[in-house]
């Protein structure tokens, strides 16, 4: 008897051990969520470095929905004067993962991605609203609910207009729906107005920096594309002469209005813009 146990309990054991195997690897694998992607103009669609299709594109249906888990998403435009787009994104169960894209020159582009992630109570419901850069104001139904980052709760469920504006930039409305037992996540991007005009600067606030000032140092934060693009002038439309990195700190030479002129390594200076970079205390 005592034998027939020792055979019979490994033999248990293994029986659970490739159960609980099967049900991670295999039934966890096939877990799937769907993706729609649209862009203005057209662009071609990298996941994780390999292309599955041109905007607009939908993988809705249960044989092309991709496996749950995070991945790297790429729009290259079909116009190559337009840079491209990446971004991080997450496939969550049975939900839709939407991602859009207005390309424009330089700052001018704008999106937005809207995810859904499930919530413990089935009754409720929240929304967080992100924007790039922060700090701007939010609207639900032309009613304003605050400023970036923004978590609201007990919404209806129901379709409602959301609106992101901050001074300088372009406003951005998206159309979504808060349904009950999930967050739903809205990652805005906007775009500089180039419509908006500088204000004409006395002759004091045209000159550089004074000494003192010429010691602060700028930290480059994140951007949507993993680098940030040092003009030769500050504005958009300048030549690119380098590309930084998130976390790289630099020495302030002078500063206009959303552009900080920077000093690289081997004394070159060149500007970038001030939306992706943030004064060191």
């Amino acid at each position: 008897m005592k034998k027939l146990l020792f055979f019979l309990i490994p033999a248990f054991i293994l029986a659970v051990i490739l159960i609980l195997s099967y049900q991670f690897f295999f039934i966890k694998k096939n877990i799937k969520g769907a993706l729609q992607v649209t862009s203005n103009p057209q662009s071609k669609i990298y996941v994780d470095g390999r292309l599955i299709g041109q905007t607009p594109l939908c993988k809705c249906e249960a044989e092309d929905m991709l496996p749950v888990g995070s991945y790297t998403l790429k729009l290259v435009p079909l116009d190559p004067v337009l840079n491209e787009y990446q971004e991080k994104i997450e496939i969550a169960p049975s939900v839709l993962t939407v991602v859009d894209r207005k390309f424009g020159k330089g700052a001018t582009s704008d999106g937005s991605v809207i995810f859904l992630t499930r919530l413990p109570e089935k009754t409720e419901s929240s929304l967080l609203v992100l924007s790039l850069p922060d700090k701007a104001d939010v609207f639900m139904d032309n009613a304003s609910v605050g400023q970036t980052p923004i978590l609201l709760s007990d919404l209806t469920e129901s379709d409602h207009a959301l609106r992101v504006k901050k001074n300088g930039y372009k406003d951005k409305v998206v159309r979504i729906r808060t349904p009950k037992g999930y967050k739903l996540t809205a990652r805005i991007y906007i775009g500089i107005d180039e419509t908006v005009k500088e204000t004409t600067a006395s002759p004091a606030a045209a000159l550089s920096l004074t000494p003192s000032k010429r010691n602060e140092k700028v930290v480059i934060l994140q951007t949507p594309n993993g680098f940030l693009r040092v003009r030769e002038e500050a504005s958009i439309n300048a030549a690119e002469i380098s590309r930084v990195s998130p976390g790289e700190v630099f020495e302030v030479v002078d500063e206009k209005s959303g552009w900080y002129q920077i000093k690289l390594e081997g004394g070159q200076e060149g500007w970038i813009s001030s939306q992706f970079a943030k004064k060191q205390e």
